[in-house]
């Protein structure tokens, strides 16, 4: 059992930002004296993360890693697991994959790499940031960050295909077939694959495999006694083995085995929204 305790709030963007980011968020960990671990679990987000207190890890082939701040958490394809002691505090931002990459005029290919560092101006907040933490100045720290993202939203500019493309997957959950993504963009599939990969580094097939994943984990942490095969339908998987299988290739576990572990822990589910959520 998870042993820490947090204390999460989110901030929704101006609405200018709305179209690439989600929400801003900030958390307060607890961990204890004991090095905890904790597990991000996939999801169609990608995360730019800011910590302040004690050293974050995470675990590279079985070994502990440091990582600087701020770091990036592009699309997963299977749990990362983390660790720290004591207490953390963190800003995160939670963007959309098809749009940050192009605001922030990094390359698309880094967003295959998972948990990353990155160098990029963005960095320059850290000092800043840490400052009004230490304060205890959260809403201003998340302004500050904020103030920054509407400053690059205006020198980049909206790609409007994307932003019509990822509003239906997030809509449909992913459960929107790529044609029917290309038809509501008014472009072809073609057209429409081609600006998607460019712009975040993975197809549609991708991204909404994982957001379709998304649903599903979201739905049994809430409703550990779903029906799995109900689900399914739901969701539009093909039937309970579809589901299983694409449950267990993001998350490492079955939908069965997940669900009991949901009845089984007494989580902050705002968190595991930060883990990838």
């Amino acid at each position: 059992m998870l042993s820490f305790q947090t204390n999460h709030q989110e901030f929704i963007p101006a609405e200018e930002l709305q179209k690439s980011v989600k929400c801003f968020w900030y958390d307060k960990i607890d961990y204890g004296r004991v090095p905890s671990n904790f597990e991000v679990i996939p999801d169609g987000y990608a995360e730019i993360i800011f910590y302040f207190g004690n050293e974050l890890r995470i675990s590279s082939n079985g070994v502990m890693k440091p990582l600087t701040s701020p770091f990036m958490i592009g699309l997963l394809h299977q749990p990362a697991v983390f660790n720290s002691v004591d207490s953390l505090e963190i800003i995160g931002i939670r963007c959309y994959p098809w749009m940050v990459f192009d605001l922030l005029e990094l390359s698309s290919q880094k967003g295959k790499v998972g948990v990353q560092a990155f160098q990029h101006p963005i960095a320059k907040l850290q000092s800043v940031l840490n400052d009004l933490i230490a304060s205890h100045k959260i809403e201003e720290a998340i302004a500050k960050v904020e103030d920054y993202f509407l400053t690059v939203e205006v020198k980049s500019g909206t790609n409007t295909l994307l932003s019509k493309a990822g509003a239906a997957m997030t809509v449909a959950g992913g459960s929107m077939s790529v044609g029917e993504v290309a038809a509501v963009s008014h472009v072809t599939i073609r057209t429409l694959e081609r600006n998607f990969k460019q712009s975040s580094g993975y197809t549609v097939k991708n991204v909404s495999a994982v957001m379709r994943f998304e649903q599903a984990r979201n739905r049994l942490w809430l409703e550990p006694n779903l029906s799995i095969a109900s689900l399914a339908q739901e969701l539009g998987y093909t039937d309970q083995s579809h589901l299983s299988r694409e449950f267990k290739r993001y998350s490492g576990t079955t939908p069965g085995a997940f669900a009991r572990k949901a009845k089984q822990q007494m989580v902050n589910y705002d968190f595991v929204a930060f883990i990838q959520s």
